[in-house]
């Protein structure tokens, strides 16, 4: 008798050393699939897979869950998080001058620039200004719209919006297409993100 509840005693507490934590079960959950997974088998923890966008959710653990990246694990008192997927983008926004290489040297673009940086200085404004010098035919006052990425803008343009603050005014040049700019940067960085979490009671 003594020996069968010894027997009983050491399955107990063999068992309970061998259950994982949350946190360890999390270490090894790396898809949406093993995510629904562990919803399913431990309901008892009330677990959930939702969503949260930058900008939109800002509650404190929202804040705090949104800097972290895919694949980070985040225990909050007896909660448990783990970051499943992240999609973030940086978009950026500027009005432009375009002068061709094709058609003027690099003094008379040069020149172009000091006469129309002259009539930034006396008020006239940018966008004006792109209407009357611009040399693409654009019809939206030089403004480039929201865009990321190369395949939308020069790689030179987005960089240089990017290394500039709200209103600065400056010069880009894509030397191997002979596209020249006088640029202005209209508006803040706009920073687009969104997460997938597991969250589990438990930690």
């Amino acid at each position: 008798m003594k020996t069968g509840l010894l027997w009983l005693f050491l399955l107990f507490t063999t068992s309970a050393w061998a259950q994982l934590t949350v946190r360890e079960q999390f270490e090894k959950i790396n898809t949406m699939q093993e995510a629904q997974k562990y919803v399913d088998a431990n309901q008892n923890l009330k677990p959930e897979i939702f969503k949260l966008v930058y900008g939109k959710d800002s509650s404190k653990v929202d804040n705090r869950l949104l800097k972290l990246t895919k694949g980070d694990i985040l225990s909050i008192g007896y909660t448990t998080y783990k970051i499943l997927e992240s999609n973030e983008s940086v978009n950026y926004r500027a009005s432009y001058i375009f002068l061709d290489g094709a058609e003027l040297s690099v003094s008379e673009i040069d020149s172009l620039r000091k006469v129309i940086m002259q009539k930034l200085s006396e008020g006239v404004p940018f966008e004006k200004l792109s209407d009357e010098y611009t040399m693409d035919g654009n019809n939206t006052h030089g403004d480039t719209g929201w865009f990321f990425g190369e395949e939308m803008v020069p790689i030179e343009l987005q960089n240089g919006v990017k290394n500039h603050k709200l209103g600065d005014i400056f010069s880009v040049d894509v030397p191997d297409r002979k596209w020249n700019y006088l640029v202005k940067k209209t508006y803040d960085d706009q920073i687009t993100k969104d997460i997938t979490v597991l969250k589990s009671n438990g930690r």
